[in-house]
């Protein structure tokens, strides 16, 4: 859905590649964990110690996956489209390789990982099902797909893209897109997805603590977990 109805903010626009890569240098300041990683801890469908090969798309600066590692997770791969996320990532030094590339259509191996996670990036499609396809083809039978996104009526109530403030304090926004719940679904169901838990993160007590300014945004939805299981 083309978020451009809904922009209430009209900032000028850039892409992933060229956003991402301006934002990457004060992206981890920004992000809160209340927004995507704490989601992760409501997760009750994935043994993360039993994953001995994950795959990380649009890993970003390695927030995702240094949560991934602290809870056991044993190989771990990343890709971003990104090279300036890159570089954070590879300071952590937790990813067993680091690849440049689209989160659509990655290089890495099929049916070669337990886990396949993707956070805060499927905002940035404008289709969902090559995602879909995509963490289908690199996950084993049995093998699970951890998605965290935007929740689509915070982006659409509140015409909010994402965004990030440039070095000289602009404000800019990067490509977004809207994808209801039912897009998810759907996309999933065509790549042979069954979904096995889901999550909705509000802008609560924890959220207000960090952004206080977001008071009149309390108890609205704006994020969300999904977990899919690929069959046997």
């Amino acid at each position: 859905m083309d978020f451009s109805r809904f922009d209430v903010r009209k900032y000028p626009v850039r892409s992933v590649r060229e956003g991402y890569g301006e934002w990457a240098a004060s992206y981890e300041g920004i992000v809160q964990d209340v927004m995507d990683v704490r989601l992760l801890d409501r997760i009750q469908s994935v043994d993360w110690k039993n994953i001995q090969a994950g795959a990380d798309l649009a890993c970003g600066t390695g927030r995702t996956g240094a949560w991934l590692k602290q809870h056991g997770v044993g190989a771990l791969d990343g890709v971003d489209l990104t090279a300036e996320m890159l570089e954070g990532a590879r300071a952590k030094a937790i990813y067993r390789e680091l690849v440049v590339g689209d989160m659509r259509e990655t290089p890495l191996p099929a049916a070669a990982y337990d886990l396949v996670t993707a956070s805060l990036a499927d905002e940035h499609l404008p289709d969902l099902h090559p995602l879909y396809q995509e963490a289908a083809r690199l996950a084993r039978p049995g093998g699970c797909f951890v998605l965290v996104g935007y929740h689509p009526s915070f982006i659409i109530l509140n015409g909010m893209p994402t965004h990030y403030k440039n070095p000289s304090g602009e404000s800019i926004a990067i490509e977004t897109y809207v994808h209801l719940m039912s897009d998810h679904v759907r996309a999933a169901l065509a790549a042979g997805w069954s979904l096995r838990e889901m999550h909705e993160g509000l802008i609560d007590e924890e959220y207000l603590a960090h952004k206080p300014k977001w008071s009149k945004y309390r108890d609205h939805p704006i994020s969300f977990a999904m977990v899919w299981q690929k069959a046997n």
